[in-house]
């Protein structure tokens, strides 16, 4: 049996949060999602990984047109597909509603979309992890056989974003926990909702490297090596590197 992430031995002290944290998300990987099979969230897994090579290449042009795409590594995604992941991870500042719509207009569906965005984060932000600590990058799960679920949920709605989200009192039954019983969820929070699974696993991400929901509402008494005024430092650090706009 494969045991991922073992941090035992890697010349850090990395909490067991973490540790669990990570297993967690590479087991979800490895699962058939809501849109994909396992095997094609693994090749979106691998092809993140493909755009490594290009992130510094983005960050210096002039324009996303200048760049040539890696080679490709697999063999189910559809080139908009394939130009969704390398865009989202080496050039997210300059995505618009304008290329977005092309990326529908052009057969990916809105849903595809989302549950592609989650896989992509969680890859890139293990990945970083890794790449911060100088570990090796960690192998990818074996798939899981099995088909999507399929499931869109009812009370998806035009909240204003790219894609439909679904607001707390619109949630079926199937998903009532999502927003852990939260009678108001923030737009960052429902972002993923079109693809529910989506929400809880940012969530899980979020608790493992940063904090959880519960966490972010105490500004002093934190479980942490860092005070909460450090870890916010860190924080908008990296979001101004990443030129974020939240």
């Amino acid at each position: 049996m494969v045991i991922f992430f073992d941090y035992s031995d890697v010349g850090w002290q990395i909490p067991d949060r973490v540790t669990q944290g990570h297993r967690r998300a590479w087991h979800r990987l490895q699962q058939p999602g809501m849109w994909w099979h396992a095997e094609q969230k693994l090749e979106i897994a691998t092809e993140v990984r493909n755009t490594e090579g290009i992130r510094d290449q983005f960050k210096a042009s002039l324009s996303p047109t200048t760049i040539k795409f890696p080679e490709r590594v697999s063999s189910e995604l559809s080139d908009t597909a394939l130009e969704a992941i390398y865009r989202i991870t080496a050039d997210p500042s300059r995505l618009s509603r304008e290329w977005f719509d092309g990326l529908i207009n052009r057969g990916l569906s809105d849903v595809e979309y989302v549950e592609l965005v989650g896989t992509l984060v969680t890859v890139l932000s293990i990945d970083d992890f890794h790449r911060a600590l100088g570990l090796p990058l960690e192998p990818f799960p074996e798939p899981v056989a099995g088909d999507p679920v399929r499931r869109r949920p009812s009370g998806a709605r035009d909240e204003g974003s790219w894609v439909q989200t679904v607001p707390p009192d619109a949630l079926d039954p199937a998903d009532a926990a999502i927003y852990d019983g939260r009678s108001v969820a923030a737009n960052v929070v429902r972002a993923l909702s079109l693809v529910p699974p989506e929400v809880v696993a940012l969530a899980d991400l979020g608790a493992t490297q940063y904090l959880s929901y519960v966490e972010m509402r105490e500004l002093v008494n934190i479980d942490r090596d860092l005070t909460r005024a450090q870890i916010e430092f860190v924080a908008v650090k990296v979001s101004a590197a990443n030129e974020c706009f939240y």
